[in-house]
């Protein structure tokens, strides 16, 4: 979700759902060490529950990023073992660290005895030739011995060569039994499932099975009223009254805006998280196309927001 789920798209969709757990764009370990880019840390404690992602392989830079994370006030750092793009293999972390179990497992080790913060992994099944029956379960065993104590495993291998981070999103086979099977064989192993899933009625579904949770990606960003608005109530137990209003989201996100062209930023750096909105639903073209047209204009503001929900409602009207 690199490029993606940044400060402005997480504030979006905290106002969706108050209890998900939200995480961070990959950051790494190196630009917040050796490049000093901590301005990457930055977030509103609205935010929260949010969890930091980062990316490495030193153990001793994963530790001083992880202490970083900690003094800006992550609760959560998470270590990415999952993501397959090039950028990430020349920088020797990511899914290629899934070739290195021992590595990842020093990674973890240090970063733990760095901070008070809960130590997470996000990893795949597998990449490449690796028979994802084996290497999975001792990679988990590794991690665990290390400290760890929950994981979130994307249920795809990573073909490191010959398909692109896309084509790694999709083509891979997915193996959920495999990894129900994990949570059958470490069962204090706070476990969560990731990839392809693109809706509420499939995670019910996996929280059933006996799995821990269940990360959505794409699919939250895409349609996030469909994913979020909800979730407090059918994931998390809350009354009716939890459901989120998507009109009453896009006002509240008034404010917001304001403030940050107040501060010398561009509304199209926040609504462009906001065009899904409406996925799905009567006049959306209408609330994207408005968005996506005035957000760049020199002169906009957080009327806009007023102005595509006025559209999307005359749209929707007309087609009734």
């Amino acid at each position: 979700m690199m490029d993606w789920t940044d400060r402005h798209c997480r504030y979006f969709h905290r106002l969706l759902s108050r209890e998900v757990l939200l995480y961070t764009e990959m950051v790494t370990a190196p630009a917040l060490v050796r490049g000093g880019a901590v301005h990457l840390l930055d977030h509103d404690a609205a935010e929260q529950p949010v969890a930091l992602q980062l990316g490495g392989s030193d153990p001793g830079e994963l530790a001083e990023a992880a202490r970083l994370g900690a003094e800006a006030g992550y609760e959560e750092i998470n270590l990415n073992v999952g993501c397959p793009s090039d950028r990430v293999q020349s920088g020797t972390f990511g899914a290629v660290l899934m070739t290195d179990a021992p590595l990842v497992a020093r990674c973890v080790a240090a970063m733990e005895a760095a901070v008070r913060a809960e130590i997470t992994v996000k990893c795949r099944i597998g990449v490449d030739d690796q028979e994802p029956e084996v290497i999975l379960p001792d990679f988990l065993e590794r991690i665990m011995d290390a400290g760890v104590g929950r994981v979130t495993v994307h249920a795809r291998k990573a073909w490191l060569k010959g398909l692109s981070p896309k084509e790694n999103r999709d083509i891979p086979p997915l193996d959920y039994d495999l990894v129900r099977r994990m949570k059958e064989r470490f069962p204090a192993l706070h476990l969560s499932v990731n990839g392809g899933i693109d809706s509420l009625e499939a995670a019910e579904g996996f929280l059933r099975d006996g799995l821990d949770g269940v990360m959505i990606g794409r699919a939250a960003y895409h349609n996030p009223a469909a994913i979020l608005a909800e979730a407090d109530r059918r994931i998390f137990g809350q009354g009716p009254e939890s459901d989120a209003d998507p009109v009453s989201v896009a006002i509240q996100m008034k404010d917001y805006i304001a403030r940050h062209v107040a501060a010398g930023g561009r509304v199209h750096q926040v609504t462009r998280h906001m065009l899904g909105l409406f996925a799905g639903k009567p006049g959306a073209r209408h609330w994207r196309r408005h968005l996506s047209d005035a957000a760049h204009l020199s002169e906009a503001g957080p009327e806009i927001i007023d102005e595509a929900l006025a559209r999307r409602a005359e749209a929707a009207s007309a087609a009734a």
